[in-house]
């Protein structure tokens, strides 16, 4: 699983010309699904999303996270993440997971989401629909997250022994 993290001011998405979520300070992010993701992929990017420090504090170190800041946060699907675009001229998107596989896991993440934040300081797009997303990226701050990045198991497990 993969999230693209955006620092924002200010975010919307609108379907068919209906504001669908909006927030002010908080992030935008856009995540994408692969086949072998599970729900505990879903649960480590949920944690990652609030738990990550993208926010300045006095010092102006990047050193609050989303909960120390109180902003809050949206989460739109985005299968184009896995976009293979080594070949030709046309992206290729078998490495993301069908429909039916994708969207289960992304409603588990915004309901982590919801569950670590609060209910009302969650907003989404709706799964698979066209959207129009609006954001005054703010720094600009953007970050990526993988739920299988290389050695993060590893770096969980130290974590979690020390």
């Amino acid at each position: 699983m993969k999230a693209w993290i955006q620092r924002v001011s200010e975010a919307s998405v609108a379907i068919a010309g209906e504001c669908v979520a909006k927030i002010a300070r908080g992030y935008l992010v856009l995540l994408g699904v692969t086949h072998t993701d599970t729900p505990e992929d879903a649960d480590y990017i949920a944690e990652r999303i609030s738990g990550i420090r993208l926010f300045e504090d006095r010092e102006g170190k990047m050193n609050l996270s989303l909960e120390d800041v109180g902003g809050d946060v949206i989460v739109v699907s985005q299968f184009t993440l896995y976009a293979d675009t080594s070949h030709g001229r046309r992206p290729c998107f078998s490495a993301a997971a069908p429909g039916w596989k994708a969207e289960p896991l992304y409603e588990r993440v915004a309901a982590a989401l919801r569950s670590r934040l609060g209910e009302t300081r969650v907003g989404t797009g709706r799964f698979g629909a066209d959207m129009k997303v609006a954001l005054v990226n703010d720094g600009p701050v953007s970050v990526e997250i993988l739920s299988k990045a290389p050695g993060a198991q590893r770096r969980d497990a130290a974590a979690s022994q020390g």
